[in-house]
């Protein structure tokens, strides 16, 4: 009460749950190049304005590839959609040739436990369904003993995909 009337004002402080800056931000990159678009950019375009292969793609700001990084991006059926420059330099192949072909012909998990396989494939479909938590794995190239590379797994779009970065 204030000089008989009645405050009904709620409190002007709210607690919420700390945010890291782009978490929750979605950012557009080719998915070939791994280029952000130039300011202008038009919105319902489809393909990279500065490589002319890839189309584009979203993901939270957090999860986006580096600029001409290494990244593949996979179906729920753990088929390859597409692969970056980078990726098909470091695995020795041609987006051409792989695509529509299954993880396996690219990346295995680096442990040799059964468990490994199954998480892998789990944090793709999961990723691939539109879950926006991110995972981490262990993968190495599916011809190559002795190599491990550290892979991120978070979900992109338009349409619900796996992006796997491939973190060097």
């Amino acid at each position: 009460m204030d000089g008989g009337r009645r405050r009904d004002r709620q409190s002007a402080l709210t607690l919420v749950a700390e945010q890291r800056p782009d978490e929750g931000r979605a950012l557009a990159f080719c998915g070939h190049c791994g280029r952000r678009p130039q300011r202008g950019f038009r919105a319902h375009a489809r393909v990279c304005e500065s490589c002319g292969l890839g189309l584009i793609l979203r993901c939270s700001a957090q999860d986006a590839p580096p600029v001409d990084g290494a990244f593949l991006v996979l179906d729920a059926r753990l088929r390859v959609c597409a692969v970056s420059r980078r990726a098909e330099q470091l695995l020795a192949v041609s987006e051409t040739d792989v695509v529509d072909r299954h993880l396996s012909a690219l990346l295995v998990p680096a442990e040799a436990q059964a468990a490994s396989g199954e998480s892998l494939a789990v944090a793709i479909v999961q990723a691939a369904g539109g879950d926006r938590v991110t995972r981490t794995a262990v993968v190495r190239p599916a011809n190559t003993f002795g190599v491990r590379i550290n892979a991120r797994i978070a979900s992109c779009g338009p349409r619900p995909a796996a992006l796997i970065v491939l973190e060097l």
